[in-house]
């Protein structure tokens, strides 16, 4: 019966191809890229370099996420943290000409940041810009946090450090002893 199934929604994943090879695609745990579309199963390559077989009726009744099926283009999120000195406006600015000044980000649509809300130690962002660069996302995202902090850094802003203030307390009915 399961035999059956797989290969019943192989044939599907052919005719409807809603994942191709060479898609990168999420089921469940597994990220990686569609490298084979068998009848019964297919086989997916990690981006650690294992390559996974798949029976394809989970590409039919799980949730699967296909990150290329229609581009390339990929969003790239930073959440930022700043210390609660910096002008909100001030850092709106700054992190969205760095991201305006990667040449591997988009002009369209802009790069946008907003701000987020209020931490325990920051004022936090979220930067959010294109790439048409799916492949290179994680080394473009690395790229802007780099020259985020130098940016943050030039600009004379700083990053908190967590604080945290801790008490101790002692029963003062307890003998109290120095050395």
């Amino acid at each position: 019966q399961s035999v059956v199934n797989n290969f019943v929604c192989g044939l599907i994943l052919l005719f409807e191809r809603p994942v191709h090879v060479g898609d990168t695609i999420e089921v469940g745990e597994l990220l990686g890229e569609v490298r084979r579309i068998g009848f019964r199963a297919s086989t997916v390559r990690t981006f650690q370099g294992s390559e996974i077989i798949v029976p394809n009726a989970q590409f039919i009744t799980a949730n699967v996420t296909n990150w290329t099926f229609s581009d390339r283009l990929r969003r790239i999120e930073l959440p930022v943290g700043v210390s609660y000195a910096c002008a909100p406006k001030r850092v709106i600015e700054l992190l969205e000409d760095v991201a305006c000044s990667n040449p591997q980000i988009l002009k369209h649509p802009a790069p946008q940041c907003l701000f987020m809300g209020y931490g325990d130690s920051s004022i936090n962002f979220e930067l959010r810009a294109w790439t048409d660069q799916f492949a290179n996302f994680v080394t473009i995202r690395s790229e802007l946090n780099s020259a985020i902090y130098d940016a943050v850094h030039a600009a004379g802003m700083s990053f908190p450090f967590p604080q945290r203030e801790v008490r101790l307390l002692r029963d003062p009915e307890a003998p109290f002893s120095e050395g």
